[in-house]
């Protein structure tokens, strides 16, 4: 039962991230390290997959050993907050909505970029 659990946080995560690969809304980033950490709980083979994928396995090697985001995975991070943020106040959200929004964010690019770099830099 508690694999069930670890293997539906890791594509749960997953599908996150996926999402996230093209919606400014969603961080792709931490959905796939936390998809990486499900797996290693839920299933060996999807947590060997993501850790040896071409994109997605320098990220997890990152984190995993030195608590790292490359710069310019914060670079995009950061970008993509602020146009999500933008098209909020384009499209006329509520003021309070929108100071909703800008506290989470703020909230999420403080901690991305307090992250070290990496040694891949």
């Amino acid at each position: 039962m508690l694999r069930g659990f670890w293997l539906l946080l890791g594509w749960c995560a997953l599908a996150l991230g996926a999402i996230g690969v093209v919606l400014p809304v969603l961080p792709t980033t931490p959905f796939v390290i936390l998809a990486a950490f499900g797996f290693s709980k839920g299933s060996p083979r999807m947590h060997s997959y993501l850790e040896n994928h071409r994109t997605f396995g320098p990220m997890i090697a990152d984190w995993r050993m030195h608590g790292a985001i490359a710069p310019r995975y914060k670079a995009i991070a950061v970008i993509m907050m602020t146009a999500a943020l933008s098209g909020s106040i384009i499209a006329g959200l509520r003021p309070q909505l929108i100071a909703i929004q800008a506290l989470c964010m703020i909230g999420a690019a403080t901690y991305v970029l307090s992250r070290p770099n990496g040694p891949r830099n």
